[in-house]
Order: structure tokens, then C-alpha cells, then sequence
């Protein structure tokens, strides 16, 4: 251990002068950057997707729900912005369309005009789910999109209400379970309302009969109420004074009439046999008095008290026994009636049967009134039982099926791609591209010198000297891009959109790649060159957005993005393996361009400061 610290060992080298330093450092940090710094820039970007810039377009009309109006892609809106889970931009379709075409946004997401009609057409026979569409650009970056995806899902997740769909198959066997029950009540409903109307026609005439029948019981009753009252007419005792004398008194006229029967008898006999004498005799004056007593005859033969005058006479004193009768029988009805009368109890009944007869009146219109009322109720029940019955949806089983998954899946996702990647490959290969031709220009500057010393001392021109070491590299460089384009587009099965375009593009690429590389060789010298070479692919790696969208980098990156020469690598290339070429293709070939011409400038700079040697070039303190 001693001794690889001794003055004799290789570490001698590193000692003195600061440019072996320098290369000491590099060589002891250059794990740690290859390391940690690729570990710095890409740490958590899955955890920075908020940063990406993303558009967001509501085209949503509304629709009417419940005799309201939804406005729901204003609610998503709102929600999503609330959300904050991605840096978001609500725009036109027009701006959202060119920012994705243009990389101003990485992917779009767009409300249709139906959402609102989407969101409310479970109420219908026709569900469907909402579409939330998500537009991507692969010509943008690849993993954008891939990330885009993943945020979809989110999204979609924020938006939706997640309902499973066995809750609904529930609901859907409760409703054809109760189908049949609403139809079976209104069924009866239906009945209940036609035997309603014959009951109210029946209730009018009962009541109209009632009203009648109490009318007339009212009238029969009235003088019975005034005569079995206490103070009201004859007492039971009275009634039965009256008729003892009654029956004295008939008895007396039987007498009376009897014996005046036997007087006018003998004076018809007596008056007859006169008025045969007068009519007999001679005298005119006899016969004319004859004459006149005739109609006495006559009087006393048949009117007074005559035979015929008996009939009456008997029939009165029938009636008379036969009240004494009654009277002298106990329990007989007369008794009865005048024992309630005594009472009062029939004063009393009488004036019950006129009270409930007045009650049983009232009640019978107001029975008829309230089935007026109950026959109005029955149909309104009824109308709304068909109603309910008609409400309740009558769906099939695909409708049934199409309700469940709009339900259980209420937003759908809906992905467009424009310059689509097919495959993961494609998406990545602009990246490795241009990592495989950098890295390509350094295997092919350890075989040529990246500037020949002996042109450079005998005084040729600087930038012959330099085009003359970068003119056979760019050979082998642009035949190493020939052979990694064939191979992957005939055996590994890429197709550029624009074949011949793409590998005129990694051409250039060599080019600027090959004189990035030559300048760090011909300003620091091969050994360090080469090391700062590396470091220099690391630092491109890490912030030329190649892989992850830069915005998901560490913050340092993304400012030495805009100055990465792979930045424009990677741009151009997209554009020519995915397509949708814009501004940013020309901005990226005049950039490589430009960054090809300075450096050999910067090259040709340094070949003519070699011109001079000194110590240090010609013993190195560092070779590689």
C-alpha cells in the first residue's frame, strides 16, 4: 500500500501541474456524475407529472335533467383545477390542437359536446358513458404520453364515481320485482275507482231517499210529540175516564135510539093508516090533506130512526166494547202505548227517532259528499299508479347491461395518438439514437486523431488541418449511422415516416456530434478531452428530455436543456421517425448546424495555438 504511494509509482504523474490534477478529479468523480447525477435529474418524475403543461378543452353543450339544466363538463373543469394533479390550461380546441401539434402542451384532454347528455342518459333507455378524450403527441416525447396514459387513469378516476355493477343488478331485480306490484295496485286502483263512481251514484240516492224518509217521519211525529208530552194533551188516566163514559153514553143512546125507534114506528103506523082514511074520503079537503101528510109517511118510513139506523148504532157500540175491552185487558197494546205515555218513555223515543232521523239525514249527505270526494281521489290514485307503473323503466337485458356499465364506468376513457409510436422502440429510438451516435463519435476519435500534429507544425492551414482529421471520421461516423439505420429498420422492424429524412438526420447529428467531440480533444488535449467528453454525454443525457419530459427533471436541467446539443438530436429525430414535422425540425438542424460550424471553429482555433509546443505537449502529464 506503501508503495503505490512511493514517489517511483504511476501516481507520480497526478502530482504536479493542474491539468493532471484536473484529470485526477475527473476520473475519481466521473462514477459519481454517471451515477448521482443521473439519479439527481430523473429522482421522482413520476412524482412531477403536475408540472407537465396539459390542455384542457370543455366543448360540453349541457343537457337538461329533471326540467333543470347541467352544466357537468363545468363541474369536471372546475373539479380537475381543484384537483391540481396536472399543470393544466384550459383553452380553445383550436390552441389545445396547435399546442399539441407544436409541443406546446404534451397531450390535451377534451370534453365532447354530449357530456353533460352522456352523464344523464342513465335516466333513459339509452345509457352510455361520458367521454373524456385524451389526445397525444409521440412526436413530443414518447414517455409524455406513456405518463399521459397513467394521469388518464387518475383523471378518469377524479371524474368518475366508481359504482360497482353488481349494486346495480340489485336494483335492477328490485324494479322487476316491483313492476308487477305497481301494475297490480293500479290494477286495483283502476277497480277501486269505476266501483266508486256506482257508489257515489248510489250514495246521492240514499241520501236523497233519507232526506225523504225523515221529511215524512218528521211530519208523522210532530203531533205525537205535543200529545205525549207531560203537558201536552190527555193523561193514560183521561184517555180511559173518557172512554168508561163512552161506553155509558153508547149504551144510553142504544136505549134512546131503541125506544125512539118503537115511538117513530107506531106514528108511521098511525100517520099511514090516516092518511089512508083522508085519501078515501069524499070531501076534497080530507083528500088534499091526505095528500099533504104523504111525505110525512114517507119521512117516517124511511128516514130518522129506521130500520137502516141500526147498522151505525152497532157498529158503535162494537167499537166501544172493543176499546173497553182493551182497556179492561192487561198487556193489551192500548194498555201498552198508554203505559209508555204515562211514562214519558214514549215521548221520549219519539223525539229520538226525529233526532236520529235529523242525524241519519245529515250523515247521508255527508256520506254522499265525502264519496264525491273518495271517487275524486280514487282516479287521481289511479292516474298516478299508471303513471308510476308507466315511470318505471320497462328495459330489456341489454339495456339493463348498458345501464350497469355506464354506471359502474360513468366517464370512459377515449385516447386519440397523433405521429403515434407503435411500438416502445420507436418511442425511445430518437434517444438511443443519438446516445449511440455520441457515442459512435468517441470509439471513432480513439482511432483518429483529432487533430495530426505534424500538419498543424509544418504550418498548413489551421482549418484544413482540422477538416482533414473531421472529413475521414465523418466517413466511419456516417457509416456507423448506415449500418444502425438498416439494422434497425430491416431486422429489428422500425418504419420512419420519413425514411430517407431520418437518416439524413443522423448524419448531420454525426457531424455535430464529431465536432463537439474534436473541439474537446484539440482545446484540452486527447487524455483530458476524452474525459470531459464523457462527462459531457452525461450532462446530455440527463437534460436533453430524451427519456422523461424534461419539466419532471430537477430544476438545474431544465435550464441546461435549451443549450443541450442532444436536446435537438432527439427533436429532430422524433420528427423524422414519428412524424408531424414543424418548426422545431428546422430550429434543430439549424442549431446542429450552427453547433458544427463552432466548433470547428473553436478547433481550428486551437490547432493554430498548437502550432507552438511546449513541455506539456510534448511529454503529456496525462495520456489515455
Amino acid at each position: 500500500m506503501l508503495a503505490a504511494l512511493s514517489p517511483g509509482s504511476d501516481f507520480k504523474r497526478y502530482y504536479r501541474g493542474r491539468m493532471p490534477r484536473l484529470a485526477f478529479a475527473v476520473i475519481i468523480l466521473m462514477p459519481l456524475m454517471y451515477g448521482a447525477l443521473y439519479l439527481w435529474a430523473f429522482w421522482n418524475p413520476f412524482n412531477e407529472v403536475d408540472r407537465m403543461p396539459i390542455a384542457l378543452v370543455n366543448l360540453d353543450a349541457g343537457a337538461t335533467m329533471e326540467g333543470k339544466p347541467l352544466k357537468a363538463g363545468e363541474q369536471v373543469v372546475q373539479g380537475l383545477l381543484d384537483s391540481k394533479q396536472l399543470d393544466l390550461s384550459v383553452v380553445s380546441e383550436g390552441e389545445a390542437s396547435d399546442g399539441v401539434d407544436h409541443g406546446e402542451y404534451y397531450f390535451s384532454i377534451t370534453l365532447p359536446k354530449d357530456f353533460s347528455e352522456a352523464v344523464v342518459s342513465p335516466t333513459s333507455g339509452h345509457a352510455r358513458s361520458a367521454q373524456l378524450i385524451f389526445t397525444y403527441n409521440d412526436a413530443n416525447n414518447y414517455l409524455a404520453s406513456v405518463l399521459g396514459g397513467d394521469a388518464a387513469q387518475q383523471v378518469v378516476s377524479t371524474v368518475s364515481a366508481q359504482v360497482g355493477t353488481q349494486t346495480f343488478d340489485i336494483v335492477f331485480k328490485q324494479v322487476d320485482g316491483m313492476l308487477p306490484q305497481v301494475t297490480k295496485a293500479a290494477d286495483g286502483a283502476n277497480e277501486l275507482a269505476s266501483g266508486l263512481v256506482t257508489a257515489d251514484s248510489g250514495g246521492k240516492q240514499l241520501a236523497s231517499g233519507v232526506d225523504e224518509m225523515s221529511s215524512a217521519v218528521l211530519k208523522a211525529t210532530e203531533p205525537l210529540v205535543g200529545l205525549t208530552s207531560a203537558t201536552g194533551g190527555l193523561s193514560p188516566t183521561e184517555v180511559r175516564s173518557v172512554a168508561t163514559r163512552i161506553d155509558s153514553n153508547v149504551t144510553e143512546l142504544d136505549t134512546v135510539l131503541g125506544d125512539a125507534a118503537v115511538a117513530q114506528s107506531r106514528a108511521s103506523d098511525a100517520v099511514d093508516a090516516a092518511v089512508g082514511r083522508l085519501s078515501k074520503s069524499s070531501d076534497p079537503a080530507m083528500r088534499a090533506l091526505a095528500t099533504t101528510l104523504a111525505p110525512t109517511k114517507q119521512f117516517l118510513q124511511t128516514q130518522g130512526v129506521g130500520p137502516d139506523a141500526d147498522g151505525p148504532l152497532a157498529q158503535l157500540r162494537n167499537d166501544s166494547s172493543l176499546l173497553t175491552s182493551q182497556f179492561d185487558t192487561q198487556g193489551s197494546p192500548l194498555n201498552t202505548f198508554l203505559g209508555l205515555a204515562e211514562t214519558g218513555a214514549l215521548h221520549n223515543d219519539i223525539l229520538t227517532v226525529r233526532s236520529d232521523m235529523t242525524k241519519l239525514s245529515d250523515g247521508a249527505n255527508e256520506l254522499s259528499s265525502g264519496l264525491g270526494e273518495l271517487k275524486s281521489g280514487s282516479a287521481e290514485l289511479a292516474g298516478g299508479l299508471d303513471e308510476a307503473g308507466k315511470a318505471i323503466p320497462k328495459w330489456n337485458k341489454a339495456q339493463q347491461d348498458a345501464l350497469a356499465k355506464t354506471l359502474a364506468q360513468p366517464v370512459q376513457l377515449s385516447e386519440k395518438y397523433e405521429n403515434e409510436a407503435k411500438t416502445f422502440g420507436t418511442g425511445f429510438a430518437p434517444f438511443f439514437f443519438s446516445l449511440a451516435l455520441f457515442v459512435g463519435g468517441i470509439i471513432a476519435w480513439m482511432l483518429f486523431t483529432p487533430l495530426q500534429s505534424r500538419p498543424v507544425a509544418q504550418g498548413l492551414n489551421s482549418l484544413r488541418a482540422v477538416l482533414a482529421s473531421f472529413a475521414p471520421t465523418l466517413a466511419v461516423g456516417i457509416l456507423q449511422a448506415l449500418i444502425l439505420y438498416l439494422v434497425t429498420v430491416l431486422a429489428v422492424g422500425m418504419r420512419p415516416v420519413h425514411m430517407v429524412g431520418t437518416f439524413g438526420f443522423m448524419v448531420l447529428v454525426v457531424a455535430a456530434f464529431l465536432a463537439i467531440i474534436q473541439m474537446f480533444n484539440a482545446l484540452f488535449g486527447p487524455a483530458v478531452g476524452r474525459v470531459v467528453t464523457l462527462a459531457f454525454l452525461m450532462i446530455q443525457l440527463t437534460s436533453a428530455g430524451g427519456i422523461y419530459p424534461v419539466e419532471t427533471t430537477t430544476k438545474p436541467f431544465q435550464y441546461i436543456h435549451w443549450v443541450d446539443p442532444m436536446t435537438y438530436t432527439v427533436n429532430g429525430l422524433r420528427q423524422m421517425i414519428m412524424g408531424g414535422v414543424d418548426y422545431r425540425f428546422w430550429v434543430a438542424m439549424s442549431v446542429l448546424i450552427g453547433i458544427a460550424l463552432v466548433c470547428l471553429a473553436v478547433s481550428t482555433l486551437a490547432a493554430r495555438r498548437n502550432r507552438q509546443y511546449t513541455m506539456d505537449r510534448l511529454y503529456p502529464p496525462v495520456e489515455v
